[in-house]
């Protein structure tokens, strides 16, 4: 259904985090999912002053909304229904707005 970046999702810093990317999966039938993702309670650290990313999300879209799933889950889904995965972010490097030579000379 879909495939791309998630814009803004890394964290800020002299050399910035990359962006996680966003996936959803409509099920055309009935089946049984399992998933096993990390850093989705705890963010992707920045490191030397840099910012966290954000976090990941599993989210079961369907015509009565959004349910987040967590980070671990197993479950049976319905024809119709979407499953949207938003990979964390990297944490960035570096305080916001320094250079990586300055950094470099603490």
């Amino acid at each position: 259904h879909r495939f791309g970046l998630r814009r803004g999702s890394g964290g800020d810093g002299s050399a910035p985090g990359g962006n996680g990317i966003i996936r959803e999966i409509e099920f055309l039938e009935p089946l049984s999912v399992s998933m096993l993702s990390q850093r989705r309670t705890q963010t992707p650290w920045g490191l030397n002053g840099g910012q966290d990313g954000a976090p990941g999300r599993n989210t079961l879209v369907n015509t009565e909304g959004e349910l987040d799933l967590g980070g671990c889950f197993s479950r049976t889904v319905t024809a119709g229904e979407i499953l949207r995965i938003e990979t964390p972010g990297g944490g960035g490097f570096g305080g916001p707005g320094r250079s990586l030579t300055q950094e470099g000379a603490k």
